[in-house]
């Protein structure tokens, strides 16, 4: 075959391809979309994920469908986003733990958190919460002097071994001066909470949302929230910044829009403005409010991905001290 028709082929082969990527692009979305949760149905996550998809998709015009896809602490269901086909048809519903930890603590990553995804918006956030048993001090700092007084005697419990509230406390007790506060890990806040009440453990770390019910009934009391002001859910208690005279600590459980690495700035942009619609309405936050998370409304794609590139190495230090590894 002759080079001038070698070149008139070429010419016609790209432009066959370019003209169905502008096509699906101006024509987005094409299909109902699949919202992908990487954790059970009914947790949080969950809750949240699916009166935003349900929003979302009376901002599109196409049903967005929620599927869970939970397992390996996320990895399952983030991975089979990170090798979806990137026309903004499969999204995740991402957390602090699958794209904030999970390099950091994972032994063998099955993705980058922020290389192998688009980052539409940050979208809402848990703050973590220090709740004490009625037998122990009653203020933050009364659990520290106790701990400094006491080191390994006193014990607090976490959700979990690895989990973004177990390195939260962690980072409290350094930043308080390294106190030494024993680690008790529980399978969940359902198991932790109990135990924190009976007082088989004297402070507990949870979120503001789990906790609070039982802060309200007398049961326990919180004694800081890890946010950089005071929630509006729980006025009277103070940040950890107040109540122990720390700069800047905070430990929010956040969550992230995020599609497949690559995908189009028309459809990332139109994504980013459609999230935009969802998280601005009023109605949300009120439903999010009963679930302890904090509505966010200003991040964008390019905001979305230089805040988990912060988070991760806010936390790095901590989970290299800890060693922790999953």
């Amino acid at each position: 075959m002759q080079r001038r028709q070698l070149i008139k082929l070429g010419l016609a082969t790209a432009g066959a391809a370019v003209v169905p990527q502008a096509w699906a692009q101006a024509t987005f979305p094409a299909r109902p979309l699949r919202l992908i949760v990487p954790f059970p149905a009914g947790g949080p996550t969950d809750v949240f994920a699916r009166q935003f998809a349900q929003r979302l998709g009376t901002v599109l015009g196409q049903p967005v469908v929620v599927e869970n896809k939970s397992g390996a602490s996320g990895a399952i269901g983030s991975v089979e986003v990170k090798n979806a086909e990137p026309d903004g048809h499969v999204l995740l519903f991402g957390t602090a733990s699958t794209h904030g930890l999970y390099n950091l603590i994972a032994k063998q990553p099955q993705y980058d958190s922020v290389r192998d995804f688009t980052h539409i918006a940050i979208v809402g956030g848990a703050p973590a919460a220090f709740g004490v048993a009625s037998t122990s001090p009653q203020t933050l700092k009364g659990i520290i002097d106790m701990a400094r007084a006491n080191p390994g005697k006193l014990q607090y419990g976490s959700p979990g071994e690895g989990t973004y509230l177990h390195l939260s406390a962690e980072r409290m007790k350094r930043e308080a001066g390294n106190i030494d506060i024993q680690h008790i890990p529980f399978r969940g806040s359902a198991q932790a909470l109990p135990a924190l009440i009976g007082g088989q453990v004297g402070m507990s770390v949870d979120t503001l949302g789990s906790l609070l019910p039982n802060h309200k009934a007398g049961k326990l009391k919180i004694v800081a929230v890890a946010s950089a002001r005071r929630s509006p859910l729980a006025p009277d208690v103070p940040t950890v910044d107040e109540a122990i005279g720390t700069r800047g600590f905070e430990a929010v459980l956040w969550n992230v829009v995020a599609a497949p690495a690559k995908l189009p700035p028309a459809i990332t942009a139109a994504l980013g403005a459609a999230t935009a619609k969802v998280m601005a309405d009023t109605s949300l936050h009120q439903q999010l409010a009963a679930l302890g998370i904090d509505p966010i409304t200003d991040t964008g794609p390019a905001a979305a991905t230089a805040y988990i590139r912060a988070e991760i190495e806010k936390w790095r230090p901590v989970v290299e001290a800890t060693g922790i590894k999953l």
